[in-house]
């Protein structure tokens, strides 16, 4: 095989990666936007699953450094999440100049409504495709997504 064409299957193999994870990622937040409670959106899940999961405070600086998105993004998000009492919003009290973002009862509440209304869409998928495929798919995922973070 030459060059050429080792460079040329490359290329093609990328290709088809990525518009496959593309197409994937909008098949499912479209399929998500629509058995997520009124009203919630994947941002406003993730940003409640994140909290969840890591049990603590967090800045909205940091948090829009964990979700990639700008801090003007994640402010709006902070907001909606809010004025629906999923989230306090409080006063650094070392540094004035930042605030602390923490999870209330009603953002469990309301992560773990999230949770039970997706949890059948996304389990049927992993059925269908089959839990070893999925377990097998998981590290090249998580491999290509440390790489893309890392730059």
């Amino acid at each position: 095989m030459t060059q050429k064409t080792m460079t040329d299957d490359t290329n093609a193999l990328a290709v088809s990666l990525f518009s496959e994870m593309l197409t994937s990622d909008q098949l499912l937040r479209n399929r998500l936007s629509r058995v997520l409670p009124k009203g919630m959106e994947i941002s406003h899940f993730s940003v409640l699953n994140h909290l969840v999961f890591i049990h603590a405070e967090r800045t909205p600086a940091q948090l829009a450094k964990t979700f990639h998105v700008t801090r003007g993004a994640m402010t709006n998000t902070l907001n909606k999440l809010e004025w629906a009492g999923y989230i306090h919003i409080r006063p650094d009290w070392d540094d004035a100049r930042r605030k602390m973002v923490a999870i209330s009862p009603a953002g469990k509440r309301a992560r773990e409504q999230a949770i039970d209304a997706v949890a059948p869409m996304i389990n049927e998928l992993v059925d269908d495709v089959g839990p070893d495929k999925v377990r097998a798919v998981l590290p090249v995922l998580r491999e290509l997504r440390l790489r893309l973070e890392d730059e």
